[in-house]
C-alpha cells in the first residue's frame, strides 16, 4: 500500500526534526465486572479466580472504551479510560490529554504533530467531527497538526496495535476486570524489556453520538490537503498560523 510508504518516510522525518510522532487507536471494549479473562495467570493450586458462567453486561458498571496515544520514538503510552461513547471528541480528548500530561514536558519546543491512524472508528478520514476537534487540537497547542491514516484492512501497520494494546493484553490476561480502577492499574502497570512505559487515567466525561457538522463549520477548518491522497493525509493549521 502506498500509503503506508508514506507513513514511514513522514514518522522517519518528524522524528529527525525531534518533533512528536504518535499513533493512536481505540483498543476492543470490555466488560467491567468479575468476568472470565481469556488466558492464563500463576494462582495457588485450588483456589481458581471465580467469574460469572454467562458475560451478560453489568448495567451498573457497563464497558470500558480504552483509547491509547503510543509516542513513537519516546516507546511511551497514553491511555484514556472511557466509560460512555467511542467518539471523535473523545479520541481528541485523550490526545489533549497525552499532551498535557506527557506530550508537552517531553517536546516543549514542538511546532508540529504527527498523527498516525486508521481510516476507520473515531479517527475516521470520513468523519467531519474529527476534523473540527483536529482543529480544536491545534488551536489550543498552537501545532499543526498532520494526519496520516492507514488505508483500510491495514491497520496492523498501525505501531500502538503490536507495540502497545499487545502488551496491555498480555498483563491482563486471565484476571478479571472488576472495576474501573482496576482497569487503570493493569494498563498503567504495563511494561516491557524494551523499556515502555504507559500512564492511564479513567475519563468518565459524557460524549454525544450522532453530532451534525454543517457546511459553514468544516469550512472553517484550516485543512491543507496533500497532492497524495488528500483524503488520508493532511495538515490542520492554528488559527493563528498565518
Amino acid at each position: 500500500m502506498p500509503n503506508l510508504s508514506t507513513s514511514t518516510v513522514r514518522s522517519r522525518s518528524s522524528k529527525q526534526r525531534g518533533q512528536p510522532v504518535i499513533s493512536v487507536d481505540t483498543k476492543k471494549k470490555e466488560l467491567v465486572g468479575d468476568f472470565k479473562n481469556g488466558g492464563r495467570e500463576w494462582r495457588p493450586k485450588g483456589s481458581p479466580e471465580p467469574v460469572r458462567v454467562h458475560d451478560f453486561l453489568d448495567k451498573q458498571l457497563g464497558k470500558v472504551i480504552p483509547y491509547g496515544v503510543y509516542d513513537v520514538a519516546g516507546n511511551r503510552g497514553w491511555v484514556s479510560v472511557g466509560t460512555d461513547h467511542d467518539t471523535a471528541e473523545f479520541a481528541i480528548e485523550t490526545i489533549h490529554r497525552w499532551w498535557r500530561h506527557m506530550g508537552a514536558t517531553t517536546y516543549p519546543k514542538a511546532k508540529d504533530l504527527l498523527i498516525l491512524a486508521d481510516s476507520g472508528g473515531s479517527n475516521s478520514s470520513r468523519t467531519r467531527l474529527w476534523k473540527i476537534a483536529l482543529q480544536r487540537l491545534a488551536d489550543q497547542t498552537g501545532m499543526v497538526v498532520s494526519v496520516c491514516h492507514f488505508p483500510p484492512g491495514t491497520s496492523k501497520w498501525n505501531k500502538i496495535e503490536h507495540r502497545m494494546f499487545s502488551h496491555i493484553t498480555e498483563n491482563w490476561r486471565g484476571r478479571p476486570l472488576i472495576s474501573h480502577e482496576v482497569v487503570v492499574n493493569l494498563i498503567g502497570n504495563t511494561t516491557t524489556k524494551k523499556g515502555l512505559t504507559i500512564q492511564a487515567e479513567l475519563d468518565t466525561n459524557t460524549y454525544a453520538k450522532r453530532i451534525q457538522v454543517t457546511d459553514a463549520e468544516l469550512a472553517r477548518v484550516r485543512i491543507e490537503k496533500d497532492a497524495f491522497h488528500g483524503d488520508w493525509n493532511y495538515r490542520i493549521l492554528p488559527a493563528n498560523n498565518d
